[in-house]
This record gives C-alpha cells, structure tokens and sequence, in this order.
C-alpha cells in the first residue's frame, strides 16, 4: 500500500461524517408546560423542555422580551402577568445547536372576571342537528375561546367574524362533554379571563321518524271490534250496534252458554291455582323468617361475649 492511502483514509472519514451529519440532524426537543400551559395569577408552573439523552446544554427563551436560562426547565413559582407569553428552547451538542421546539404560549388567566357561556337552542341536542355555543363578557372584550373537557386545544372557530359564536354544524356523540370559554384582547392575546362556569352538551339519539309515530291501524281491537268480526251478519258501524241490539226472552243461544260456562270455569281453577301459589310463598317466606331470625340471635350473641383480656406488659 503506498504511502498516500492513510491520508486518503482520512479524508473519506471526516467526508463520511460531514454527509452523515448533515443528512442527520439534531431533532428538536420539546417543550411542556405542567400541570397546564393555562396558569390562574398567583399559581406555580414548571416549564420542561425534553432532548435526546448526554445533551451539552439545554438553553430555554422567552420571546418579546427576549431573555433565556441555560437550563433544561423554568420554575415559575406565583403567575404573573409579565410570565405571559411565548416560549421555546433548544440544546446543544459539541458545537452543534439543534432546531428550536415548538413555540409554547403560556396563558395568564383570572385576568378579567368570568364571561357566561350558553347553548341556543338548547343544551341537550339530538343527533345530527345544529347547535351554537354562546360566549359573552361583562367587558368589551374582542376575543373568546372555546376549550372541550379533555381535549388539548381550543375549539377553532370556522369563520373569522365569529366572533362570540361558536356553531356546531351536525351533531355527533363525539360533541357531548363540559365546555367553557375564556374571553380576552386581541391587543394582549396572552393575558386571559377567569374561564366561565361549565357548560355539559348533551347529544340525544335520532329524533323519532313519522314511521314510529303509532297510527290507528297499529292499535289493538277493541271488544265491540271483535264482536262485529264475530258475527257474520252484522254489517253496521260501531256507533249504530247499541240501537239494533234486541234482547231475547229465552237467554242467551246454547253457543254463547256454554262459552260462558267455559269461561266460568277456567277463571275458577286459576283463582284455585293463584290462591295456592299465594299459599306457598307466604310458608316460605315465612320459613325464611324464622331462619334468619335465628342466624341473626346467634350472631348477636356472638358479638356481645366478653372479649379477652389484654396481654401483661
């Protein structure tokens, strides 16, 4: 191998490396706010920003003003409203900076009193129709915003001249959960109201179609119903039967008798069996009484004895 090779060597080393490193960036860290990026004044907060592990140095910044801690966290211990704002940081390895994080807006609230939030028409919607969340302050303020229960952002208003409305076309049963609003001025966006009380969406399910609206076919028949589809000869309305019934001196025909008597007996051997049945369940009951009864003599016996005597010292 000629003398040349290692320092060619080299070179394709450290070419290696730089297209290693710029085909492999630093990833960018991330930044947190705990417990919440929405502080009450007066509160504490603790700002987090996450690299990769053996980092060199962690640099944490707030824009306008502009200041920084070379540090991998900010420990905010009473909110005030000059903590407001924007935040981001970074790191560094070797001579290397990453990307900055995602800027964080930390939101001072408790600034105004409360706004009032409201559903029109109502707070209990049913499925698949249109709802609009209302947000209103004592105060001439410009800007609201909507926050859901659970969810990490605040609700995005469609058009831009909404302003104290926040419509909810189609509703689903996604939508059902607590709401509440916050209201503030667009010329101090980081400088919030005290959140409204809670307002709860309830999404019913689908409204009733004509087609289980019960109609008159869909009733049962009625007694003098069955009694014209029972005689065959009988071809008047229900309204005209009690001016045609005639009463026959001889009683009622032998078909319709012995029916009746049919009927009396039936009714007889169920009242026989009913009165049994009753009979049973009261013994049992009874059994199951006196049973407990004496389980629970037993037992308070057993609870009243004298407990033992204590150990000497």
């Amino acid at each position: 191998m000629s003398p040349a090779s290692p320092t060619f060597f080299c070179i394709g080393l450290c070419v290696l490396q730089v297209i290693q490193t710029q085909r492999d960036p630093l990833p960018k860290p991330s930044l947190q706010a705990q417990p919440s990026s929405l502080v009450p004044l007066g509160q504490s907060v603790i700002l987090r920003c996450q690299g990769p592990p053996d980092v060199d140095l962690y640099r944490l910044e707030k824009l306008k003003p502009e200041r920084y801690e070379d540090q991998d966290f900010l420990f905010i211990p009473t909110m005030e409203r000059s903590n407001a704002g924007r935040y981001r940081c970074s790191y560094q390895n070797e001579s290397d900076w990453s990307p900055p994080s995602d800027q964080l807006e930390l939101i001072a609230t408790g600034v105004y009193a409360k706004p009032s939030l409201s559903a029109h028409p109502s707070s209990a919607v049913p499925q698949g129709r249109d709802v609009t969340l209302k947000c209103q302050s004592p105060y001439s303020l410009d800007e609201f915003v909507l926050y859901k229960e659970g969810d990490t952002g605040p609700y995005k208003r469609p058009e831009k001249w909404y302003r104290t409305n926040f419509p909810i076309i189609t509703v689903t049963a996604a939508h059902s959960g607590t709401y509440r609003c916050y209201s503030f001025s667009s010329s101090s966006p980081y400088l919030w109201s005290a959140p409204s009380d809670p307002l709860v969406l309830v999404v019913t399910g689908p409204s009733a179609t004509p087609s289980q609206v019960p109609t008159e076919e869909s009733f049962p028949m009625t007694e003098a119903s069955r009694r014209s589809s029972i005689l065959p000869t009988n071809k008047l309305s229900t309204a005209e039967k009690p001016m045609n019934i005639t009463v026959s001196p001889e009683g009622p025909s032998p078909p319709f008798g012995f029916a009746h008597q049919h009927y009396a007996k039936g009714n007889l051997v169920r009242i026989c069996l009913g009165a049994m049945i009753i009979i049973i369940l009261v013994g049992l009951l009874a059994e199951d009484w006196h049973s407990r009864k004496k389980c629970l003599q037993h037992r308070i016996r057993a609870v009243q004895r004298p407990l033992p005597p204590l150990p000497l010292a």
